[in-house]
């Protein structure tokens, strides 16, 4: 986690134990010969969660800064006081790809808009899965019963969704400390709907304005479907209501003016001041920052000899290539102003590329005349109120940046647009030529502003803030109506409905043994209900046997689809596909499948198609059990299919859910159907994503069940189970009469 500021203190809050995780823990680690020595990281951010920390009693779960072998243990500081750690080991692969690889070279530069600098690669996002899993799997292990985890910044964006997994109850916040970008921005990843489901894991998920916040929203409406109240600020998903918000990360004011109290007052010389201060970063600006003192160099040639330019940049991912490659060229920016301008011991530009103590970096905003923070695009950027709590002598001036997050908070600043260079030095020579009446007004409020949101107003916010969204985490809109309400405006556009229904997991819940399956007394009364609706036609899915389906049902004016798609019939429509030999290949698949004797597998034989169903099978003999059974079916000249605790096996020409949907659609409504028909289809299994795929952007989907980690089910919609999917069926069948 990128932190930044300094000071300490403690909230009030100390009802429950507090589990941070963040990608690194707040220390710095060395080895020694004796081990490794661990000293804390400077920061007060880092000093201010772990006085919450001390409050409460908690754990912080991170990587140590350390690459270790797979199978050691990661170094760990020792606890302190009422405060725990827990080290996740990263390999010096998982580095590479994790944390340079997907976090910083994918998602930061994504992130920041910088789209030419983004790679995707999809064996980084694999690592990223993989570290995200481990993170979770320790935070789980740490966690007691009741505390609050709380998941900070973009390496860590997948784990608010696998804690949810591993503890549907647990108390999740995640704050993300960089800007979240707009949904034409953030589509670009590949991989943007499993991120969005794995941040909407918490309760709670704050950003730094409000626009951020809103960007979040509209992607999650238009990326996952998800039902969206913009003004109230919440995401309701799965049954839960995922509350969004804007918390403006602050500092610790009372530290950062001690220490400016404690530096050298300000020389009131001939020679005025100008100060940057960053990180290394091409997002910081810094190169149209110099271009602007040379802009007002050249048009004010009166500063030259009466201003100085000091920029601190503080060195960042030195083993990126692109980030040595940007040090070479502002060295040379510099060097290049410095030639053009320097006279006789003089030089326009100081430049510092080191890291400085919280004490150094006060006495060096407290001399600054004005403070430069012009960064292209900054989550927040807490330099500018480090400069602002910093002016004790209440004489400087802040020059920001519109993009950064401060800018809505500090707008008594000088606000300019970083890419606009004549700009920013007309705001530079504005703010050394300001009256000292102006000035003292701006600052003054500036410092009241950042002095009312500082670091422990934002911790108690925060927390308190996710520990009501998690009381209130129960959705108030029934999941039917969550869908129904996204669907609605879609199937008004046209007068009839294709519903199809897979029946195993969808119709019915899903049971030991295919015979135990089972449809409810109130499922067959809404699939009536449906079946005597005029606009809508249902159609029901079902890898089983024709015959099988349809008794099991039993309501007549239906179509049904048996064997995936090789027997079809309904009013006005019939197929039945496979080829001649069919009967003497499942005749002898079904002679090897049964000879394997696999204890608890069963083997069903159906007209066209055969499975190997292992639900009854031990947990730990499947995954043999399944390979053996797919090496019958190809010697049998059959295509092995994996669904939910069962291996299909078909013939050619294959047939699957998908050709079936589209072969039903076709023969019933002609092949300009979705200029006259929606069609709309639900299943729970991996065998009902070909139909998913199927009707991708014709159509629409909703996948039946809880959603598993790294998800990339094609549906459009999601229904936790049978009953949501029968109450859908209802309000459709009855939406014409409301």
């Amino acid at each position: 986690m990128d932190v930044e500021g300094g000071g300490d203190g403690v909230t009030s809050l100390t009802q429950t134990p507090l589990v941070v995780v963040s990608n690194r823990l707040p220390f710095v680690v060395q080895r020694s010969e004796d081990g490794y020595a661990f000293a804390r990281s400077p920061g007060g951010l880092v000093t201010a969660l772990e006085a919450v920390l001390t409050a409460r009693g908690g754990t912080w779960v991170g990587w140590p800064g350390v690459a270790t072998d797979v199978n050691a243990d990661a170094p760990c500081p020792p606890p302190q006081k009422r405060v725990s750690y827990r080290a996740v080991g990263l390999s010096a692969r998982d580095v590479q790809l994790y944390y340079s690889g997907f976090s910083n070279r994918t998602l930061w530069p994504l992130f920041h808009y910088f789209i030419g600098r983004m790679r995707i690669e999809a064996q980084t996002w694999r690592a990223y899965e993989r570290v995200n899993e481990r993170f979770a799997e320790a935070t789980c292990a740490v966690a007691p019963e009741g505390s609050i985890v709380w998941v900070h910044d973009y390496q860590l964006l997948l784990v608010p969704g696998l804690i949810r997994r591993r503890a549907p109850g647990a108390t999740i916040g995640f704050f993300l400390h960089i800007p979240f970008p707009a949904t034409d921005v953030f589509r670009i990843l590949p991989w943007a709907r499993p991120v969005l489901r794995g941040l909407l894991g918490a309760d709670h998920i704050g950003f730094h304005t409000t626009d951020y916040a809103q960007h979040f929203l509209v992607c999650a409406e238009r990326l996952l479907g998800c039902d969206v109240d913009f003004a109230a600020g919440t995401v309701e998903i799965d049954g839960r209501t995922v509350r969004v918000g804007a918390h403006p990360l602050g500092i610790d004011v009372a530290e950062q003016e001690r220490l400016a109290a404690a530096a050298p007052p300000p020389d009131h010389g001939r020679v005025r001041e100008i100060l940057g201060v960053d990180r290394l970063d091409y997002t910081k600006g810094i190169h149209e920052r110099m271009r602007a003192i040379e802009r007002l160099l050249e048009t004010h040639p009166g500063y030259r000899r009466r201003i100085v330019f000091t920029q601190v940049a503080v060195p960042s991912r030195e083993h990126v290539t692109d980030y040595r490659q940007l040090k070479r060229e502002i060295d040379e920016h510099v060097g290049r102003i410095n030639g053009r301008f320097s006279d006789h011991g003089w030089t326009p530009i100081h430049y510092m590329t080191r890291s400085l103590s919280a004490a150094d970096l006060a006495a060096l905003y407290r001399q600054a005349d004005v403070g430069l923070v012009t960064p292209l695009l900054d989550g927040m950027n807490l330099v500018a109120k480090e400069y602002v709590a910093s002016q004790v002598d209440g004489r400087g001036m802040l020059v920001l940046s519109e993009m950064a997050g401060a800018a809505r908070e500090l707008p008594e600043a000088l606000i300019v647009n970083p890419y606009d260079v004549d700009g920013v030095a007309a705001a530079l020579h504005r703010a050394l030529t300001m009256s000292d009446e102006e000035r003292r007004a701006r600052l003054s409020a500036l410092r009241d502003r950042v002095r009312m949101h500082d670091v422990h107003a934002w911790l108690d916010e925060f927390v308190t803030a996710t520990e009501q969204a998690a009381r209130n985490r129960a959705s108030t809109i029934a999941p039917a109506d969550r869908v129904m309400n996204r669907l609605w405006r879609w199937l008004a556009r046209r007068p009839t409905t294709e519903l199809f229904l897979d029946y195993d997991g969808t119709v019915t819940p899903i049971v030991e043994r295919p015979e135990l399956a089972v449809m409810s007394d109130e499922a067959r009364r809404i699939l009536e209900l449906a079946g005597r609706s005029p606009d809508l036609n249902v159609v029901v899915v079902s890898g089983r046997a024709l015959a099988d389906v349809r008794t099991r049902v039993g309501i007549p004016d239906l179509t049904y689809v048996g064997e995936h798609g090789y027997e079809i019939d309904g009013p006005g429509i019939s197929a039945h596909n496979g080829p001649p030999d069919a009967a003497a290949r499942l005749e002898q698949a079904e002679r090897e499948l049964l000879a394997l004797g696999v204890e608890g597998a069963l083997v069903e034989r159906k007209r066209v198609t055969i499975a190997f169903h292992v639900r009854s099978v031990a947990p730990r003999e499947r995954a043999a059990a399944l390979d053996r059974a797919a090496l019958v079916l190809r010697r049998c000249r059959l295509l092995p299919l994996m669904g939910k605790e069962v291996l299909e096996g078909r013939p050619p020409p294959v047939w699957d859910k998908g050709h079936a949907v589209l072969w039903v659609l076709q023969h019933r409504h002609g092949t300009d159907w979705p200029a006259r028909v929606r069609a709309v289809y639900c299943g729970d299994d991996v065998t009902d994503e070909f139909a998913f795929r199927s009707l991708a952007g014709i159509g629409r989907s909703i996948r039946v069940g809880p959603v598993t980690r790294g998800d990339s089910s094609a549906a459009d919609l999601f229904l936790p189970g049978p009953e949501d999917v029968m109450q859908f069926v209802r309000r459709l069948a009855t939406a014409g009469t409301q």
